[in-house]
């Protein structure tokens, strides 16, 4: 058993956080001793594990809440809509990256951070591809996630025309 110091240490958080937890429903301690003392056993270090790990993840407290309640179904609803809006999310932010580097005129700031055709062409060959590996490599891409290989060439800067050669392999 751990007072709320020793949890709030061992995880990482502070002590008001717990007590915000506690105050929130999320976290309750196991028992509470004459003098005031809060006590937190086993589930309650794993129940905050899990807090915590899902706080790291952005996931708000009322998302949290329902994840510790519900059974499999609700939960993995919950992370596929979290993970839905972080989707959405990065792409709003690469818009915003390429309205920047637009205004400035300097597109060599986004090939700088992105993995281009060439680059790619490099890493597969580097792997040990041939010419021949590619072409499967892809025909297997379209076959089996024909939105998410859409959406991986573009990614890599090619040219709508070229996109649509490269899937009609």
């Amino acid at each position: 058993m751990l007072t709320i110091t020793q949890l709030a240490k061992a995880f990482g958080v502070s002590r008001t956080t717990i007590m915000y937890y506690e105050r929130e429903g999320l976290l309750l301690p196991t028992l509470r001793s004459d003098n005031g003392y809060r006590w937190y056993g086993d589930n309650e270090q794993q129940r905050l594990k899990l807090i915590v790990s899902y706080r790291s993840y952005g996931l708000p407290l009322s998302s949290i809440r329902v994840l510790l309640e519900q059974h499999s179904r609700s939960q993995a609803q919950i992370l596929k809509d979290h993970f839905n809006e972080l989707e959405a999310e990065i792409q709003t932010l690469r818009a915003q990256q390429r309205a920047i580097v637009a205004l400035l005129k300097e597109p060599q700031l986004i090939e700088e951070k992105s993995v281009t055709k060439q680059r790619w062409v490099e890493i597969m060959i580097a792997a040990g591809f041939n010419e021949a590996d590619m072409v499967k490599w892809h025909q297997k891409f379209e076959e089996m996630e024909p939105q998410e290989h859409q959406k991986f060439l573009e990614s890599l800067g090619i040219e709508q025309e070229e996109i649509a050669q490269i899937r009609a392999m």
